[in-house]
């Protein structure tokens, strides 16, 4: 089942978001938190770096989900934009965690600003914050010379998509759609 893991050690607000599910003979497990990627690479940002960076965005100005996507994608010149699949699971813990509070907004949009906790733990984490913002800032000089691009970006977005949409509760059949579509993008890859 799914569990919320909160890692408050010597008062950094770390934390890690970790669950799984079973779907007949398949178990899936995920880990939204810390820890490298296949292959040896290693994320962009772990779980608690994108809520910092969020946080920090949120601070600067009351922000809503589609704006972090756009403000992130635009301080890195297009070189990353997390999927919405990573962004509102991660605005919602933030919600609950008490670092960020929903605002009157017009329409059906979530407009959130931060909290006195969030702005303390903003304090407390500036060194990180300040060098992740300078992360975001390298991503567009390193898209300005060639490097990164936008396979990395699309990659991102399906490891997002099959984990948000697993994580929904997929039924059996679902399961094996979407192993057939990723069998059949790999295929499809590898004769080009």
């Amino acid at each position: 089942m799914f569990g919320r893991h909160h890692h408050r050690g010597s008062g950094h607000g770390r934390f890690a978001v970790r669950g799984g599910r079973h779907f007949g003979p398949f178990t899936v497990e995920f880990d939204m938190g810390e820890g490298p990627r296949r292959g040896g690479g290693r994320r962009r940002f772990d779980g608690d770096e994108l809520r910092l960076i969020l946080l920090k965005l949120i601070a600067e100005a009351p922000r809503h989900g589609y704006d972090l996507i756009r403000e992130i994608e635009a301080r890195t010149g297009g070189a990353y934009a997390p999927s919405p699949g990573v962004v509102y699971p991660t605005l919602t813990l933030l919600d609950e965690m008490g670092l960020i509070a929903q605002q009157a907004s017009e329409g059906a949009k979530k407009l959130f600003a931060v909290t006195a906790e969030g702005e303390a733990l903003l304090a407390a984490q500036a060194e990180q914050v300040e060098a992740l913002m300078a992360r975001l800032a390298d991503l567009s000089d390193a898209r300005a010379r060639g490097e990164g691009g936008p396979v990395r970006r699309a990659m991102h977005n399906l490891k997002a998509a099959v984990i948000g949409r697993v994580a929904q509760g997929a039924e059996i059949e679902t399961l094996h759609a979407i192993t057939d579509i990723l069998d059949d993008a790999a295929r499809r890859i590898e004769r080009l």
